[in-house]
């Protein structure tokens, strides 16, 4: 038996906590990613209500002692400065993002400062079309990062999302909304309005 009420919750249920914030952007990609699963839509919405269960919770375990008990031990870790303050940066591989992973970034007391899906390290990052229209799910914000001039990251909607304004090499300006690190949508900067706050390259999930 998990402790904390987890058993039963493993990575297959993570994927769909991660997938019901992608549901608000792309319910089609999602709901084809849940036939591919073979899981119904109660059922992503049941795991996804026990998650923010959880995460409510007063006895639930918390920060990196949770995805421990979900994901298991981590694949890798290693140690991360930010400013002055030292951190550990955890990673775990998920079924639905092989070319990915999870990665969270953690303080020393062990809670979660930051997670989201990023590029392997080193990993050869995907051809980006050079005016700037980004394909649903086809990269994370490193590979804008190394891509595009004038990257600033700038406050999402909510905790789970980054917007993150960019140049095209032909100077065009755009912005690319993010999901758990994975793009969503992308747009000319200005169509929609573009929110205005900088944001810091690390936020809790």
């Amino acid at each position: 038996m998990r402790p904390g009420g987890l058993s039963g919750f493993g990575v297959t249920e993570f994927q769909l906590v991660l997938l019901r914030r992608m549901q608000d952007f792309q319910p089609e990609l999602v709901e084809a990613t849940w036939e591919r699963l073979g899981v119904t839509q109660a059922e992503a919405r049941a795991a996804n209500a026990f998650w923010q269960r959880t995460e409510r919770s007063r006895t639930a375990p918390r920060g990196l002692d949770r995805y421990r008990i979900v994901l298991g031990a981590p694949v890798g870790e290693s140690d991360v400065t930010i400013g002055d303050v030292k951190c550990r940066l955890f990673h775990w591989y998920l079924p639905l993002w092989p070319e990915l992973r999870w990665e969270v970034l953690a303080g020393a007391t062990g809670s979660v400062v930051n997670g989201w899906l990023a590029r392997e390290r080193g990993g050869a990052v995907p051809e980006l079309p050079a005016d700037g229209d980004l394909e649903p799910w086809s990269c994370v914000i490193g590979d804008v990062e190394r891509t595009y001039a004038d990257v600033k990251h700038l406050e999402g909607d909510a905790p789970s999302r980054w917007h993150v304004a960019f140049t095209t090499p032909t100077g065009q300006a755009r912005l690319a909304r993010f999901v758990h690190g994975l793009v969503q949508t992308s747009e000319i900067r200005g169509s929609r309005g573009a929110p205005a706050r900088a944001r810091s390259t690390r936020t809790a999930p």
